[in-house]
């Protein structure tokens, strides 16, 4: 009867965590909401109060002065590619990185790692100059290959890692088989990755479609602005539109969370695959 008691207790315990984690998870996004809806006035004098007028103006107006659906368009392009680049290449390195035995994999593999620590804008200097000298400025693709370069020594660590977890009796067996190495890599040994690579594609996609310091040095053409370039069009020298901006920040959300929750599944069991296999 005491232990019966006790779990209950404990049951509610978690629920109440649960309800309080869920309200502050949410609140930001329902100022923010609320807020789009908004006049200048009424969000500097009372961002928790309702609207005294209800603006839905303010996305129109957030379409117009970001270019919104072309920036989304833009940003989601970038995002995507340097997510499906990132993947493509780095997955079949991680692989040759726990898998293989040759002399020179382990310090390949430690200048992976010490990218991991390189700190990003660091090099925004460097990047600045290479792409004035080659004429790469406005360029998506220039824009797209930083971004995987910055990515590149995250995904190795994270694949590598789960992939030495993996029997390697899986490899031998499809050899046996006559399987050729790329096609364990992909049909084999990437579907067993599924979870990790998941959660890496999440953490790429939201670096390429949000990133700002780089998309801000090397788009001047406001017409390839991306959603974060674009966010400072709703900033003047003396004013700023702030309900339209709050607009276009819900409005660019939209494709995080689609994505989001098609692979929050994904993404949880990858989080948990490290504590499950120690």
């Amino acid at each position: 009867m005491r232990y019966s008691s006790k779990k209950r207790a404990q049951g509610v315990i978690l629920l109440l965590i649960g309800i309080l984690l869920t309200v502050m998870f949410l609140f930001p996004l329902f100022i923010t909401f609320l807020s789009s809806l908004k006049s200048n006035s009424d969000i500097l004098l009372g961002m928790l109060e309702l609207p005294k007028q209800w603006m839905f103006s303010n996305y129109p107006e957030a379409v117009k002065t970001a270019n919104a659906l072309n920036t989304i368009l833009h940003s989601l392009i970038i995002a995507i590619s340097t997510l499906v680049l990132t993947i493509a290449v780095g997955f079949p390195a991680a692989y040759i990185l726990a898998r293989k035995s040759y002399k020179f994999i382990k310090p390949v593999y430690i200048l992976f790692m010490a990218g991991v620590m390189v700190p990003v804008h660091c090099t925004l200097t460097s990047v600045s100059e290479m792409a004035s000298t080659l004429g790469l400025k406005n360029s998506y693709i220039f824009l797209v290959l930083l971004y995987v370069a910055f990515n590149l020594s995250q995904a190795i660590f994270l694949f590598t890692s789960y992939i030495r977890g993996l029997d390697k009796g899986l490899d031998e067996a499809a050899k046996i088989d006559g399987c050729s190495e790329m096609r364990l890599i992909w049909t084999i040994i990437f579907p067993l990755c599924k979870p990790i690579v998941a959660t890496e594609a999440i953490l790429v996609f939201i670096f390429g479609y949000s990133e700002l310091i780089f998309s801000l040095i090397l788009l001047t053409d406001q017409r390839k602005y991306t959603v974060s370039r674009a966010m400072l069009n709703f900033t003047s020298n003396y004013t700023t539109s702030y309900g339209p901006q709050f607009a276009f920040v819900i409005m660019s959300m939209i494709p995080m969370l689609v994505i989001y929750i098609v692979l929050h599944k994904q993404i949880q069991e990858g989080m948990l695959s490290g504590a499950i296999k120690g």
